[in-house]
This record gives C-alpha cells, sequence and structure tokens, in this order.
C-alpha cells in the first residue's frame, strides 16, 4: 500500500506507524509531506518513509493508493481540495471533526475513492485507545488501514458524523473548558490542602496542559461546549439551596443541564 501522511505530527506518525507495522497490509510505502517541509523530513527519518514538499505532491506526483489527513481541524477542507487529485484509492483524515471533512471529501473526490473519517479519541503517547470511525464509502483499503488500527489494539467503533461532532461538545470542548477554567480560577495551595477530588482535577489539569495549545484551540473553534459549561458554573454560583439541591440531583444522573433547558 502506498500511503501519503499529510501533516507530520504526532497524528501523523501514528497512522503512519500503525499502517507500516500492520501485517494486513502487504509492501507498505509511507511518505510524509508537511507545510514545514523540516518536519516533514524530521518523521521521514526514522522510519522507512521518504518526505515530499508539499508542492511536489499536488504538482508532479501520479498518486498514491491511500492519502490520510492528518492536519488541523480548520485546515481539512482545504487539503481536501488539494490532494484529492492524488487519492487514487482512498482518502481518510484523523483531524478530530467528522461532518466537514466528510462532507468536503464528498465534494471534491472522485465518486469511486474510498473515503472515511476517523477520529482517534487519544494522544498518540497514550495509545492504545478508542477510534471513533465514519466509513462513508467502504472498500478494501479503508478495510485495510481499520484491520490495521484494531491490530494495533485499538478498539474501532461506527458511528455517525453528527453523532460524534455532537460528543465532542461534551468530551472535548466542555471537558477542556471546565479544567482549564478550574486551573485558572484557582489559588495555589499546597499538596496537602488537597482533597481526592481536586488532587483529581489537579491530574487533569496537567494532561490537559502537557499538549498544544494551537491544537486545544482548534477543538475550541470547531466545537460548541465551553459555553454550556460556562453558563452551568454561573447557576452554580448563584443558586440558593433549594436550586443548588436540584442541579445536584441532575449531576448526580437524573439528566444533564442541557436536557433541562431543551
Amino acid at each position: 500500500m502506498e500511503l501519503l501522511v499529510v501533516g507530520a505530527g504526532e497524528m501523523g506518525r501514528w497512522i503512519a506507524d500503525t499502517v507500516a507495522s500492520a501485517e494486513a497490509i502487504t509492501e507498505p510505502a509511507v511518505s510524509f509531506t508537511d507545510l514545514d517541509v523540516e518536519r516533514a523530513r524530521d518523521a521521514a527519518a526514522g522510519r522507512d518513509a521518504q518526505a515530499l514538499k508539499a508542492s511536489t505532491v499536488t504538482a508532479t506526483v501520479d498518486g498514491f493508493e491511500v492519502v490520510c489527513l492528518a492536519v488541523p481541524i480548520s485546515a481539512v477542507p482545504d487539503a481536501v481540495a488539494a490532494y484529492a487529485d492524488v487519492a487514487e484509492g482512498a482518502m481518510i483524515d484523523v483531524s478530530g471533526a467528522m461532518a466537514e471533512p466528510i462532507a468536503a471529501m464528498r465534494d471534491e473526490l472522485d465518486s469511486d475513492v474510498e473515503r472515511a473519517s476517523l477520529h482517534p479519541l487519544f494522544a498518540p503517547p497514550r495509545v492504545p485507545g478508542n477510534v471513533a470511525a465514519v466509513v462513508d464509502r467502504d472498500g478494501p483499503r479503508v478495510a485495510a488501514v481499520l484491520e490495521a488500527i484494531e491490530a494495533g489494539g485499538n478498539d474501532v467503533f461506527e458511528t455517525t458524523a453528527a453523532e460524534h461532532d455532537e460528543a465532542m461538545e461534551t468530551v472535548q470542548a466542555g471537558a477542556h473548558a471546565a479544567i482549564l477554567a478550574w486551573r485558572l480560577a484557582g489559588a495555589d495551595v499546597r499538596e496537602e490542602f488537597h482533597t481526592p477530588v481536586s488532587a483529581g482535577l489537579e491530574d487533569l489539569a496537567d494532561t490537559v496542559t502537557e499538549g498544544a495549545p494551537e491544537v486545544y484551540a482548534e477543538i475550541q473553534r470547531a466545537f460548541d461546549g465551553a459555553d454550556d459549561v460556562a453558563d452551568a458554573a454561573r447557576e452554580i454560583a448563584e443558586a440558593d439551596a433549594s436550586a443548588f439541591a436540584e442541579l445536584y440531583e441532575h449531576a448526580r444522573g437524573e439528566g444533564t443541564e442541557r436536557e433541562r433547558h431543551e
């Protein structure tokens, strides 16, 4: 399988390694391209792979069996358009959103080109994990990539673009906003003062802030969720005893804040 990985960051390197090590994929040949040519060269250097300039790929290369887009969420539509002509068999994205990438692939790719949107729900240092998948046009190449991901110990589960993107409002945009807000609002206290709850939040805040801020900014721009967290926090802060008890019971499991207002 000839694989072009567009975007030589952590996720691009993960998908390249996953495909290259899969027994189900015969003769994997991996190429990296990135707007940062040095990053593509660095990704290729420790692997049996080559680095290509983006301009070279789109202007002179005949094509690849599979093109995987591992670019920021906001860059996906332009990347789909730029690399559609070299995706001979399949195009896959691992950006983290699904509705917009799927729509772009439907518009730009030939009808017989397989297409799928995948979202590994973890940072590559924490593999394996769950991988959400929307296969918009199936075929042997997409199936081989999914099989390779599962062979790496990951759990691939099917969803829809709408279900996925709505879920990300809670599990990414909302969760990140809540954790970062707690860290920003809190005072620096001695370790002995921490409760099991606050100690857990400290660990979560450390996890969130060990990543790249631009990645988390992309998530906030792509998905709603932060405003809901802010509204809920404000409601808690302003609640009297009776209102607080009601909120507490809903938080216990009798319905979410969003459900109560719909």
